[in-house]
């Protein structure tokens, strides 16, 4: 192959990783709009005309990467649960390799930023209001508990192993069902209990179970 071809070639390479970028930008940027617009305007309020206000584009550019502002709705709350399973990762990962550690961590991530946010409150409850109703919506929903109940069962796991995996299930679930009321009520109402006491509630419940599954 001669320079000349091999700089062409290139260019093309270039030039479609460019287009491929661009495209990924518009698609998020559009994402991110959707996502304001649920949390300001509901479900009611969320159109293609106050979706593109958000984003600064025109409605020509949403239904080019879109189907319409359903399919929109969807790829934005499926963003949403990875931007927020992606911070409690963080979370983990940061707190190092002892399992009882790495539990708490996760827990005690949901009242810190950026998971703990009245906007994404606002979001989530404009999600939630379309799970009965649309399928879809409900498959995206059931993936994101599922995953972070799933995360959470591999924590419990690796901090008692001895616990079975059907007791490990429930546990799991009891954590995440006390987390979810703490943070729902932080979201709506901090006079009550402060972000920090709702750390220090969920750290006790955690080592009351595992201090039951080492006894039994």
């Amino acid at each position: 192959m001669t320079m000349q071809a091999n700089e062409q070639s290139t260019i093309v390479r270039e030039r479609a990783r460019f287009v491929r970028e661009t495209a990924d930008v518009r698609r998020q940027a559009l994402i991110d709009a959707t996502a304001r617009c649920l949390a300001e305007k509901g479900v009611v309020g969320t159109s293609v005309r106050a979706i593109c206000a958000y984003a600064g584009v025109s409605s020509g550019l949403l239904t080019h990467y879109f189907d319409g502002v359903d399919a929109l709705i969807l790829a934005t709350y499926a963003d949403v649960g990875a931007r927020v399973n992606a911070a409690l990762d963080a979370a983990v990962e940061a707190a190092g390799d002892n399992p009882r550690d790495r539990l708490r961590a996760c827990l005690q991530a949901n009242f810190t930023p950026p998971v703990l946010d009245p906007d994404l409150l606002a979001t989530w409850i404009a999600f939630w209001s379309l799970v009965k109703s649309d399928p879809e919506i409900a498959a995206v929903h059931a993936g994101v508990y599922g995953a972070a109940r799933g995360q959470v069962e591999v924590l419990l796991q690796a901090a008692a192993p001895a616990m079975s995996p059907a007791r490990t299930r429930i546990a799991a679930i009891s954590l995440m069902a006390l987390v979810d009321g703490l943070w729902l009520e932080l979201c709506l109402d901090r006079s009550t209990f402060s972000p920090q006491e709702a750390q220090t509630m969920v750290a006790a419940a955690m080592d009351q179970l595992l201090a039951s599954a080492t006894a039994s």
